[in-house]
């Protein structure tokens, strides 16, 4: 049973400069929700309610996204706004959530690391806090039932097109079944047509405890970063590491046009814009001469 889940948010969010400057980017919202309460109500609705977040200098707004606010609250009582009142306390007790700073920036691999004291010696999930997921099943809730049949380190891909393939981390392996393999190669952004798979790890994990001791003695990797990828690839020559291809459409909101992709897609799934977004879609489309 995966009782406990870990959310790396600790980047500089660079790409996003000047937005991010003063916000974490895992706090742009997607309409009028941050992306991590996604993320988080990703792992809530998967059954994990105990979370660590690993944040940085100046992720501050995250921790007081899911505190209280009574000033607001009292205030959104006081005008009986009672459907905004219900959802701002409900964010703020949706999860346990936990917080653990990484003080540098020393990659992804490194921020897992910073949880090893709150996850102790059991498998965990890590969900990367940029990445949302839309799914019927929770995608992090089908990497735990996959851990549930194997026993071990389960890694989430999608399949991607050949020319998409240099974006991520790619892996391929032995075929279990339709969606699983048996990791074999792990490689971090592969040239095109140097790739093993069209495999792309999609930003969901559910990981044994052995990733710890191997994440504590792998030397910086790829930008001088302890990569995650790396620690994986060692993983999988000691115990089985599998993927799972998930059922779901994954988006990134670290990359500016899938975010603003996210945002249209979200807005037409919203019932009160649907109509009217649509047309104006439609409209602005007629208007601008894209060539």
């Amino acid at each position: 049973m995966i009782r406990k889940a870990v959310i790396p948010a600790a980047g500089s969010g660079t790409r996003f400069l000047p937005a991010t400057k003063a916000q974490p980017k895992e706090m742009l919202p997607i309409i009028d929700t941050p992306t991590i309460q996604y993320v988080v109500q990703e792992a809530v609705d998967s059954g994990i309610e105990d979370i660590l977040i690993v944040t940085g200098k100046g992720k501050r707004a995250i921790e007081d996204h899911f505190d209280r606010n009574f000033e607001l609250e009292q205030i959104l009582e006081s005008r009986k706004k009672e459907s905004l009142y219900n959802e701002v306390r409900q964010t703020a007790e949706m999860a346990n959530i936990h917080y653990v700073r990484q003080k540098e920036m020393k990659g992804l691999g490194d921020a897992v690391l910073q949880a090893r004291h709150h996850i102790g010696d059991e498998p965990f999930a890590v969900l990367l806090g940029d990445t949302i997921i839309d799914s019927a099943v929770p995608a992090i809730r089908q990497l735990i039932d996959c851990h549930g049949q194997y026993g071990h380190t389960i890694i989430a891909v999608e399949a991607v097109p050949e020319e998409k393939v240099s974006r991520y981390g790619i892996v391929s392996g032995k075929r279990i079944s339709d969606s699983v393999n048996r990791i074999s190669t792990l490689i971090e952004k592969p040239a095109a047509g140097e790739s093993p798979s069209n495999l792309a790890i999609a930003g969901r994990y559910v990981l044994t405890p052995t990733i710890f001791e191997i994440l504590e003695r792998l030397p910086a990797g790829r930008n001088d970063e302890v990569q995650l990828t790396d620690a994986i690839l060692v993983l999988q020559e000691h115990e089985p590491v599998y993927s799972y291809t998930i059922e779901g459409k994954r988006y990134d909101i670290g990359n500016k046009l899938d975010y603003l992709k996210t945002q249209v897609e979200y807005g037409l799934k919203r019932k009160e814009f649907a109509g009217p977004f649509s047309a104006f879609l439609k409209e602005i489309l007629d208007t601008y001469d894209i060539g």
